[in-house]
This record gives C-alpha cells, sequence and structure tokens, in this order.
C-alpha cells in the first residue's frame, strides 16, 4: 500500500472537508497548513516519507491562499535536495464561483509538483456535461487536472454539495491506486 499525505490550506472550513473526503478516498493522512503557513514537524516529516502528495488549497484571487504559498516556499528545503523526486502528486481547490480561477490555482499546484520533479495524477473522471446533468452530479465542475469544488460565498463548510465532496473521494481514491501501481 503506498502512503498518501493530504496537505492543504483552508480558510474557511470549504478547503478541509474537501481535503478530508480526498483524505477518505486515498486513506491519507492530514497535513494541515495552519492560518500563519506553517506546518508541523510531525507534517514534514509524512511528507517527506509519502509515496503521494495531494495538495489543497482555496483560490482566492486567482491562486492558492498566501498560507499554502508560504508553506510552498518552505518545501524549498525538500527541492533543494530533489527529496520529493518520483513521488505522485495531485491537487484540488475550492471557490465561490463556478470559473473562479480554479485552474489556475491547480496550475500553481501543478508547476510546484513539476519542480520537485513529480508526477502528476488528473481526475481521470470524464465531466457530467449533458443537458441531463445536476448540480450534484460527480465532476459536475468539470475538471480534468485536479479536482475542483464550488461554494458559494455565503455558504457553510456543512453546505458543501454530496456531488463535489464524492468527485473528491473518488479523486483522491484514484491517486492512492496510481501510487501503489508506480510503487510496485
Amino acid at each position: 500500500m503506498a502512503q498518501v499525505v493530504v496537505v492543504y490550506h483552508s480558510g474557511y472550513g470549504h478547503t478541509q472537508r474537501m481535503a478530508q473526503s480526498v483524505a477518505d478516498g486515498a486513506g491519507a493522512e492530514l497535513v494541515a497548513v495552519d492560518a500563519e503557513g506553517n506546518v508541523s514537524e510531525a507534517g514534514w516529516a509524512a511528507l517527506n516519507a509519502a509515496d503521494a502528495i495531494i495538495m489543497g488549497s482555496p483560490t482566492y484571487m486567482g491562486t492558492v491562499s498566501w498560507q499554502f504559498k508560504k508553506f510552498a516556499d518552505a518545501s524549498s528545503k525538500a527541492w533543494f535536495t530533489q527529496a520529493w523526486k518520483d513521488k505522485v502528486f495531485a491537487g484540488f481547490t475550492n471557490s465561490a464561483t463556478m470559473n473562479g480561477d480554479k485552474l489556475s490555482t491547480l496550475h500553481y499546484l501543478f508547476t510546484l509538483a513539476m519542480q520537485h520533479s513529480g508526477i502528476w495524477v488528473g481526475t481521470g473522471m470524464m465531466p457530467s456535461n449533458t443537458k441531463a446533468a445536476q448540480r450534484n452530479d460527480l465532476n459536475y465542475v468539470g475538471s480534468f487536472a485536479g479536482a475542483m469544488a464550488q461554494s458559494p460565498s455565503d455558504a457553510g463548510a456543512a453546505e458543501m454539495l454530496p456531488g463535489d465532496l464524492e468527485t473528491a473521494r473518488q479523486f483522491g481514491a484514484r491517486v492512492a491506486t496510481v501510487a501503489k501501481q508506480l510503487k510496485g
């Protein structure tokens, strides 16, 4: 079995809820980036030992939160020694609007993974894009690059749609499966 870690920052609880769904699907350990952009020593140890790292951040102003960016900058210690080379990476995000420039956030996460010489895994899911599709369907937001969710700005984390959370869960399961296959 592959060791998977979900590292995430959540400003209002939505991304944390999504991270939990991803972790449930992957059988992963959660590592939170705190409100000051820090990760505990135990969190860094888990990331270094992981076979797969799934990164999550809300989309703020078209990219990751400043707290997640601080974590990413701190990961340069692992980058310098290529400690995370050939690990499996993936990413997810949430924003208030349907588009919300979430793809920009996923591109940021992808670029970070590539700088660590990682192997990126997308959703592997077809979008729900027919006339019969409902907002609560799997991958309704329609992302291939990583999991995306949409939560209205006036909705609490408990109001996240089950379809978005199930998309996150299945995404986590896919990443864990790929990591296990690559681990051999």
